[in-house]
């Protein structure tokens, strides 16, 4: 999937526009960014902070000394290049545009974060392991093969360094029971960090399911 299937209706601002009207229109639509375009040529992303910073907001976004802010995606990216921007850039709102610039939507954090969701496994019951890994001990091939020998199936991994530069690998089960499997991690010298499913407590799990959402949505 490429980034043009996840455009969304995000409405536009013209380089003509007051800071005023620009206000106006993201209050309205419950957005902080909000594209600048012209005769169909991406011009730059305009931000709601930018504007409330501004002495004259009367005046028109070409008055002003922001519009050389042009964060933007290609619209043959992948929907994790995207991902990977607005998180960066703290953005809600990322312009999609073609190689000679041309303005062709916009995809917003709320449906990135709807496609992670839908196509990550995330949505699908089951549980989560969560294995701290040397670099250098790290192998994939070893990871589905444990959980493959105990009929479990792997329906996401992420990996993570954290700060002190160990991998922590992150899997999302089809399966909610999930002694055997951390059993054969263990006997397999894996140190298993956090498990997520039967074995935790109800209120432990949707605990540990919220901090990851939190993590996910960045």
């Amino acid at each position: 999937m490429n980034i043009s299937q996840l455009i969304s209706p995000v409405p536009t601002l013209k380089p003509e526009d007051s800071g005023t009207k620009a206000l106006d229109l993201m209050d309205e639509n419950k957005l902080t960014e909000m594209p600048v375009v012209s005769e169909d040529n991406y011009i730059a992303l305009v931000q709601e902070s930018d504007i409330l910073d501004w002495d004259k907001p009367h005046l028109t976004l070409t008055e002003s000394n922001f519009l050389h802010y042009k964060p933007a995606i290609n619209i043959a990216g992948h929907p994790f290049d995207a991902l990977r921007i607005m998180h960066d850039m703290n953005l809600s709102v990322l312009p999609v545009v073609d190689t000679t610039q041309k303005y062709i939507g916009a995809v917003t954090k709320d449906g990135l974060l709807k496609y992670i969701t839908e196509n990550s496994g995330i949505n699908k019951p089951g549980g989560i392991i969560v294995l701290e890994i040397l670099p250098r001990n790290y192998t994939l091939y070893e990871i589905a093969r444990i959980c493959e020998n105990e009929d479990v199936m792997i329906q996401n991994l992420q990996v993570h360094t954290n700060e002190q530069g160990v991998l922590e690998v992150t899997l999302k089960l089809n399966r909610t029971s999930l002694e055997a499997v951390v059993a054969s991690f263990e006997r397999h010298n894996y140190h298993v960090k956090e498990v997520y499913g039967e074995n935790a407590g109800n209120d432990d799990i949707t605990d540990k399911y919220n901090l990851l959402m939190n993590y996910i949505n960045m």
